[in-house]
């Protein structure tokens, strides 16, 4: 009896305990400026995303992650999990550092083939590639402290098991030696290689993910070199049935409104050499607060791209506690045009439609110096999504405001072509002279109509504009959540339709 009276109580304290960290999950997933629609890790800091992956039926999100620190220490392997790039499940620590350093960024394939012989029993394996940074060599003055090692799991990446060998690709006395983004290329049978060397990309190839030769080189002198070159990612597009290549390149500084950015090329490869038809300056976000933007792998005739939504200038000091720094939505890209030549649209992929749960819709509105539409409204929160469409010959501004008078201004300036946001008077700006700005964007697109969407967050904002054709991303910190939206232009102008959408949370 008193053993069943020992069970009986063990049952009831383990449900105290479930319950207790559950109400501690939902405390933290609700504290100041925590993104409601925007993956966040529990606690600490976080960057680059990596080794994103689709596998048996499970998309899975690793990422730059200090799993005891809320600033950039101690490097790991962050993951979470999702059914649907919408709602996420956290996961544990996935890589942790050893002896040889740091685990940086990189990139995860599905060795369908097992041809790195790291699978057993009939099971392929998961192959991670990620660059280590040995932080004592680095401190020490040697400049090989970079170098590539991987990692396999055999249970769908739940647990990895380091190569005993690594590194695989040694460093050959480069200071930024750096980034694998691997995929498997079907004309050469083998894996190609993108990785970040100070001013280019290399391409390397191999039969094994374990040896590698190295292929070419591209870069130097074209695009944008305002920083070092980051976090590369190669992959083919199709656009009107023909097969082109995206090179996305990450610079950090150089972007459009200063800090980091997410560049990129279209062009040919050949299995060796990428050969880009336009080396025009294209930022596939010109906000201030997307970066180190990469694919997920093995997604069929789709691609799927997820950036760090923060920037180096002040990703330290942004005013959060328990957690630091974000991603932005998951976005699928596409090829279009503008004037001849080859631009890449990103647009929320249609899962985000999931958390939608309210809708109002306007149409007709007039514009002029102020007009209220938050009583037009019935249940304005954050977070939410507006949509609108007006005539390009218009200036328009949507301001969302609070009751500490903070605001967030973004609009399109027709004289100049371009859109913008402006978060000078946000709310908390004063942790970097370069956050307190107004950023814009060019306009990529001729159509008459003029087409932005909306995704506000507790501390974001994401414009989609003319279907993807230009995104701008950017992180505030109101004070309290905005609950007025106003409507402004320069001149009358017309609103063909506005449609504000009430979205839940995803957690």
């Amino acid at each position: 009896m008193k053993m069943k009276y020992f069970y009986f109580h063990l049952i009831i304290l383990n449900i105290i305990f479930v319950q207790l960290n559950a109400q501690k999950l939902i405390k933290s997933n609700q504290e100041k400026f925590r993104p409601q629609i925007h993956f966040t890790p529990e606690k600490n800091w976080v960057n680059d995303p990596n080794g994103m992956i689709f596998y048996n039926g499970t998309y899975h999100l690793f990422f730059q992650h200090s799993p005891n620190a809320s600033v950039w220490k101690d490097i790991s392997w962050g993951h979470a999990t999702s059914k649907d790039l919408v709602n996420w499940t956290r996961k544990p620590i996935a890589i942790y550092p050893d002896s040889l350093g740091l685990i940086f960024s990189g990139s995860v394939v599905f060795d369908k083939f097992n041809t790195s012989g790291l699978g057993k029993n009939g099971v392929a394996p998961l192959v991670a590639i990620y660059t280590q940074h040995d932080m004592l060599k680095e401190k020490s003055g040697r400049n090989d402290f970079q170098n590539q090692s991987i990692a396999f799991s055999l249970d769908g990446g739940e647990h990895w098991n380091k190569y005993v060998n690594n590194p695989v690709l040694k460093s050959p006395g480069i200071r930024d030696f750096r980034d694998p983004k691997v995929f498997w290329n079907k004309s050469t049978n083998k894996w190609i290689m993108s990785l970040a060397v100070v001013d280019h990309i290399s391409f390397y190839s191999s039969k094994d993910l374990i040896n590698w030769t190295k292929e070419s080189d591209f870069g130097t002198g074209l695009g944008n070199h305002g920083g070092v070159w980051e976090c590369p990612d190669l992959f083919p597009l199709k656009f009107e049935g023909k097969q082109l290549w995206a090179l996305l390149v990450n610079t950090n500084p150089g972007g459009p409104n200063k800090g980091s950015a997410t560049q990129y090329f279209i062009g040919n490869f050949d299995g060796k050499k990428f050969v880009p038809y336009s080396t025009d300056e294209k930022w596939i976000d010109y906000g201030p607060d997307e970066y180190a933007g990469v694919t997920w792998e093995n997604t069929a005739n789709k691609k799927y791209f997820i950036g760090w939504m923060s920037n180096w200038m002040y990703a330290n000091i942004v005013p959060t506690e328990k957690w630091r720094n974000s991603f932005t939505l998951t976005r699928e890209l596409s090829i279009g045009k503008f004037k001849n030549d080859f631009i890449i649209k990103s647009n929320p992929i249609s899962a985000i439609k999931s958390l939608e749960v309210d809708s109002e819709e306007l149409t007709s509105l007039i514009s002029s110096s102020d007009l209220n539409i938050t009583n037009k409204i019935k249940n304005f929160t954050v977070p939410s999504k507006i949509e609108i469409e007006f005539e390009k010959n218009n200036d328009v501004i949507i301001c969302f405001a609070n009751k500490n008078k903070e605001q967030l201004k973004v609009g399109f300036d027709d004289l100049k072509n371009q859109f913008f946001i402006d978060r000078t008077k946000s709310g908390i700006t004063d942790f970097h002279k370069d956050f307190a700005t107004v950023s814009i964007a060019p306009r990529l697109c001729d159509n008459s109509k003029v087409k932005m969407t909306l995704y506000l967050d507790k501390s974001s904002i994401e414009l989609y504009a003319d279907d993807g054709s230009t995104v701008m991303t950017s992180i505030i910190f109101p004070n309290s959540d905005y609950n007025t939206v106003n409507l402004s232009s320069k001149k009358n102008s017309k609103i063909n339709k506005l449609k504000y959408f009430q979205l839940k949370s995803i957690w």
